[in-house]
């Protein structure tokens, strides 16, 4: 492979194991030495993230001619994950960053930030944490904005957004305070492009997390920003939001298969020493396989088609979440047990996963969020 960032076109031309396996080589040669250091918070992996885009690890699920499929982009999320459940994170955030942009109505914005953004020359995030739970009746949206000639003034915060750095792009959503968005009187919102290096907003770095330092993740404030119209995603953002919705949930199942698939690797290492006792355990490595191939087919199957507007999709996409964050973290529990008191050491990975585990159920949409959501679907 060239160390030239592929065109978007290069990438689309890329067979689909052809850019897995790269980004497997480059996962366990790269990212591994990193990996302590990330999960600590002294790294952040912005040359291994531009060296995944290089190969295409980030426009494979760019829609080409009307659809889309997201499978090669979750099979690349996961050889990461296998290495580093917090760099596979990041990995989604880029991914969901790339697919506000590819899904844009905004032809100019979409061709100003499509290479950019997929090829990894330009890194960034996702700002919808609160967006998604204010759609769901779960909070309410932390930004408003007003209009002004050539774009809105927004002002608010956001507590947490990832993968973000100074020169660095996210999504996100505010809320209108100029004008009522239906015949209901609900607000309108509006879907644009945060640009990093704008001196209005301020990116204060996090308290330290459980896991996860090493992510880009901020705090993020907005001190009057004029957002031109050449960053506005979608306006209104509800129609754009459901469109792109499927694809921003089940790009997390990356995450997912990748922590499991290496518990399921952690529970084998240990199996020569500690086999003898470990098999009175009652999960054992064979029901986390079958486990790991079901939630994978069933994500293949759905990540052929993000743009099913059908409820009973939707509600699988739900579903397979949900499933995907209480299977990382029984796997990640499992290989704990399977270790024993060498996995209780600071040094080891199995520790690691575990933390890395409860991030993939806690991570908008989490757990409790989900279930509500199938409750009202």
């Amino acid at each position: 492979m060239s160390s030239l960032a592929l065109s978007r076109a290069d990438i689309l031309d890329q067979p689909a194991p052809s850019i897995a396996g790269e980004v497997a080589r480059i996962a366990r040669e790269e990212l591994a030495p990193l990996a302590a250091g990330i999960d600590e918070g002294t790294v952040y992996p912005a040359e291994v993230l531009r060296k995944f885009g290089s190969v295409g690890a980030w426009g494979s699920h760019v829609p080409h001619e009307g659809p889309a499929d997201l499978r090669c982009a979750i099979q690349a999320m996961a050889a990461i994950g296998e290495v580093c459940g917090a760099t596979a994170f990041m990995a989604w955030c880029q991914n969901t960053l790339v697919w506000y942009a590819a899904n844009s109505p905004n032809v100019k914005l979409a061709k100003r930030f499509g290479d950019a953004f997929s090829t990894g020359r330009v890194l960034g995030g996702t700002g919808l944490s609160n967006p998604m739970k204010s759609f769901f009746g779960i909070e309410k949206l932390k930004l408003k904005g007003r209009k002004v000639e050539g774009g809105y003034i927004v002002r608010g915060a956001l507590p947490w957004v990832s993968n973000l750095g100074p020169d660095h792009y996210f999504g996100t959503i505010f809320e209108r305070e100029d004008e009522p968005g239906s015949a209901s009187g609900a607000p309108g919102t509006v879907m644009f492009l945060a640009d990093c290096s704008d001196p209005a907003i301020t990116l204060t770095p996090c308290k330290p997390f459980l896991a996860m330092d090493g992510t880009g993740t901020y705090g993020v404030q907005f001190r009057d920003v004029f957002v031109p119209d050449e960053l506005i995603l979608a306006d209104p953002a509800a129609p754009f939001v459901k469109k792109i919705r499927a694809g921003f949930i089940l790009l997390q199942a990356g995450m997912a298969l990748g922590v499991i698939k290496d518990c399921i690797n952690i529970m084998g290492e240990v199996d020569a020493p500690l086999g003898h006792i470990n098999r009175y355990l009652p999960q054992q490595p064979v029901h986390f396989n079958e486990l790991a191939a079901e939630l994978e087919a069933e994500t293949m199957a759905l990540a052929r088609d993000p743009y099913n507007e059908e409820e009973t999709y939707w509600r699988k996409v739900i579903a397979l979440r949900l499933r995907a964050g209480e299977a990382s973290v029984a796997a990640a529990h499992a290989a704990m047990l399977h270790c024993g008191a060498r996995g209780y050491l600071k040094g080891h990975r199995a520790q690691r996963r575990l933390r890395e585990a409860y991030f993939v159920a806690i991570v908008t949409p989490a757990t409790k969020q989900l279930r509500k959501m199938l409750a009202d679907t």
